[in-house]
């Protein structure tokens, strides 16, 4: 057992593992300080109330990496349409069932946690692609078959998750699971005519999808999203109304200066950003720490989604490589819409920050799906070594 885990530890990328393990370090050590104020007055807890919740989803989560890390990827097959049927199934409860939260109806309320099924769809979307990929690999290649069920049927099996999470009212979500859809799909081994045909239909069905909803509901984003939508430019002009997070994140980057005003010395995490330790994290970040830090983050992004998108080339299995294409898609879209909407780019729609935000599922789901692609990278790695 020892000797196997010792070959498992030497044949992964320890490039990938060492570098997203110092962000987790770091981003723990910092909800620290980015939550002592939630902690203290909103939990009436200690200062390490969210840090020791962490732990315990960083725990779970570690033992999950172990868990997939053991499981050769050709075994995904038996397991997908059990673990695919039960998102769907808990996704779907929350639309007929679910009590919203903050305006979207995305979270399980059990005992002892919270769970957030949707982003258990991610990584089964990621999976479920790359599959069926794989599965009809020479049959879209083999440009005489007409391949019109197969696509629809790639698309209907995919495009289910980001149709649902929409209805949930959870739209940051929702885009980044269209995002990998999309990427996935565009980079697909469809050709390219039939990408551009299937490509019209989708955007016709989904007008009519919306004008359906508009009919039914009355309307097609919610308030808070139509808000935040309309008013993302100039937020300080809005300072009282939807420009508040958005402005004092703004404060506080422009607080941190090169070097930062010091740990534990942010002044925009009392009352002024609402839960500082979740969606906005990256701002206490910034003030504390200042530019210098967080551009070694984004150095630190960069080396990662690299990585994986440089196994997805090396490896020979044709649902592995889509695998490690929409991992890197999943881990982009988080940072570009998480940091777009903290820098006014776009609008604000409240998704995690890789490895840094304080959360539950999205942290499982992360480092799960970090599993998978290091179990893909001592396979490649093994595959290499068969054929010398």
């Amino acid at each position: 057992m020892f000797k196997k885990a010792i070959r498992t530890f030497r044949d992964m990328d320890k490039v990938l593992l060492f570098t997203v393990l110092i962000l987790i370090i770091f981003g723990s050590l910092n909800i620290v300080t980015a939550s002592s104020r939630e902690a203290v007055v909103n939990a009436e807890a200690n200062l390490f109330y969210y840090f020791f919740k962490h732990m315990v989803i960083l725990a779970i989560s570690f033992i999950s990496f172990l868990i997939v890390i053991t499981i050769p990827t050709k075994d995904y097959k038996k397991w997908l349409p059990l673990l695919y049927i039960a998102v769907i199934g808990m996704n779907l409860y929350l639309i007929l069932k679910g009590v919203a939260t903050r305006g979207a109806n995305n979270w399980i309320n059990l005992k002892f946690m919270k769970v957030q099924p949707s982003e258990f769809a991610k990584p089964i979307l990621i999976l479920t692609m790359g599959t069926l990929f794989e599965i009809y690999y020479s049959r879209l290649k083999n440009q005489k078959q007409k391949h019109d069920i197969i696509i629809w049927k790639i698309i209907g099996f995919a495009l289910i998750f980001p149709i649902l999470v929409f209805l949930e009212k959870d739209l940051g979500t929702a885009i980044i699971l269209f995002g990998i859809f999309a990427i996935l799909f565009i980079f697909s081994p469809i050709s390219s005519k039939e990408k551009i045909k299937a490509g019209f239909i989708s955007i016709c069905i989904l007008c009519v999808l919306v004008l359906v909803r508009l009919s039914i509901s009355g309307y097609i984003l919610s308030d808070t999203q139509e808000s935040r939508l309309n008013n993302f430019f100039n937020p300080c002009s809005k300072y009282e109304g939807t420009g508040y997070q958005v402005c004092n994140a703004f404060i506080a980057i422009n607080n941190g200066g090169l070097t930062g005003v010091g740990i534990g010395k942010s002044t925009q995490k009392y009352s002024y950003i609402p839960e500082p330790h979740t969606d906005m994290v990256f701002a206490i970040i910034a003030e504390e720490n200042g530019v210098l830090i967080c551009s070694l983050i984004f150095l630190a992004y960069i080396v990662i989604i690299y990585r994986i998108l440089k196994l997805s080339m090396r490896t020979k299995k044709i649902s592995n490589k889509y695998i490690c294409l929409g991992t890197a898609t999943y881990i982009f879209l988080h940072i570009f819409i998480n940091l777009g909407g903290l820098f006014g780019i776009i609008p604000l729609t409240g998704v995690p920050l890789p490895f840094l935000s304080y959360g539950g599922s999205f942290t499982l789901s992360l480092i799960t799906t970090l599993g998978i692609i290091q179990k893909i990278h001592i396979e490649a790695k093994n595959e290499k070594i068969n054929v010398k």
